[in-house]
């Protein structure tokens, strides 16, 4: 008899100890644990605005980044809702189960105490199967962010090889069309030549038929004869200037002809230089997809932080279900009702705070889920200038302001 009452008070002092432990472990936790991990859900709906404006002119990207941003969008208000659930049930222990268990065990009614546990248990599960869900459901979307950041740095490098490329290409072109505005010009000097000795000809045609040989053979008929006999030996004048005329002619005709095909050329040339030039300028600069896969990377770290959020919620409450049912096996022994009592006013108590801080929490989802994504409204790339620019900076001071 002795010893088993001995053992019973070593049972009673252990189980004291616990309680002890149980409650300075939950007040610690219930000072700093929702404090850190507050939701961040402005920082994140900012970073995602930020992100969304500097894909602006890459549809891909807008499309990815949209996407993230609404499951992002739909995680805060499930994270709302889950929240919720773990303040009902956090309620529902508070004011129906445990002073119903109180009762019972003071009562002796050990059935009914054990039903009572019985349905703490089964409302236990169904929150922590659901925060098991939510802990997934970060760490999935996690991986969906940083896929989408691994896609801006493709985007990124692939478009500045584009730009290069298309650089390579604009500086070949404008190559050509110097190198064939030169010929042009060389060509066009030539023709220019060519009339030039054609006028000369002309000159020199008129002037041989006014002095020549025909004009002496008028005024002194009698050498007419002895002229004859010497240019029936020679080339005609007249011939000679005929045949240089000739070549001339034929010279001009081939610069024409080259002159039309450099034309043709250049035309076609200077219109390829335009077009590439048209499309370099389609092509969207890369320097705001560094700034997006800085604000993806932060954006990760944020899930991370909330992933560590339900993780620890998923801690907590094992702890306050090992608490509620700590005693579970001591309601039958009448000389341990106190310490069962105890046991379930400290865990009475803790579920309350559980509940509190859950409330909390969700007011800041709530929060920051109403507005904060209103921006998926409007596509960033049909923003003019100036009015991208003036929300571009409006988000960025909004955001220093919180800090990262």
């Amino acid at each position: 008899m002795d010893c088993r009452r001995g053992m019973r008070e070593f049972i009673k002092e252990d189980a004291m100890l616990e309680v002890v432990d149980v409650v300075e472990v939950m007040e610690e936790n219930q000072l700093g644990f929702f404090q850190d991990l507050l939701p961040s859900g402005k920082r994140t709906a900012l970073l995602y605005h930020l992100s969304y404006l500097c894909v602006a002119k890459f549809p891909k990207l807008e499309r990815v980044l949209r996407e993230c941003a609404l499951e992002t969008q739909n995680l805060f208000a499930s994270s709302e809702a889950l929240l919720q659930k773990c303040v009902d049930t956090s309620n529902q222990m508070v004011s129906s189960m445990f002073p119903r268990l109180k009762l019972a065990v003071e009562n002796n009614e050990n059935i009914e105490a054990t039903k009572s546990l019985d349905e703490a248990k089964q409302w236990i599960a169904e929150i922590v199967h659901k925060v098991k869900q939510m802990v997934d459901r970060y760490e999935k979307h996690n991986y969906i962010v940083a896929s989408c950041t691994s896609d801006v740095i493709l985007e990124m490098d692939e478009t500045e090889k584009l730009n290069a490329q298309t650089t390579k290409e604009i500086e070949a072109l404008e190559k050509v069309v110097r190198d064939l505005q030169m010929e042009l010009r060389k060509t066009l000097e030539e023709i220019r030549q060519i009339e030039s000795n054609l006028n000369q000809w002309h000159v020199k045609f008129a002037s041989r038929r006014r002095f020549g040989f025909s004009f002496l053979a008028a005024v002194v008929p009698f050498v007419g004869n002895i002229i004859k006999s010497i240019f029936q030996t020679r080339p005609s004048p007249n011939q000679a200037l005929a045949n240089e005329k000739a070549h001339l002619a034929a010279q001009k005709s081939n610069l024409k002809s080259k002159e039309q095909n450099i034309q043709v050329k250049l035309t076609d040339f200077q219109l390829k230089l335009a077009n590439k030039k048209a499309e370099k300028g389609s092509i969207p600069e890369t320097v705001y997809l560094n700034d997006a896969q800085k604000y993806l990377y932060h954006i990760q770290q944020t899930l991370l932080h909330h992933n560590m959020f339900w993780k620890s919620v998923l801690v907590f409450l094992e702890s306050l279900r090992s608490e509620t049912f700590a005693d579970e096996h001591f309601i039958e022994e009448n000389e341990l009702k106190e310490i069962v009592l105890k046991h379930i006013d400290s865990a009475q108590e803790n579920w309350k705070g559980f509940g509190e801080s859950c409330l909390t929490a969700k007011m800041a989802f709530s929060l920051q889920n109403k507005d904060a994504f209103k921006f998926l409204e409007f596509n960033p790339s049909s923003l003019s200038p100036e009015e991208w620019k003036r929300q571009y900076d409006v988000v960025k001071a909004d955001f220093t302001k919180i800090g990262y």
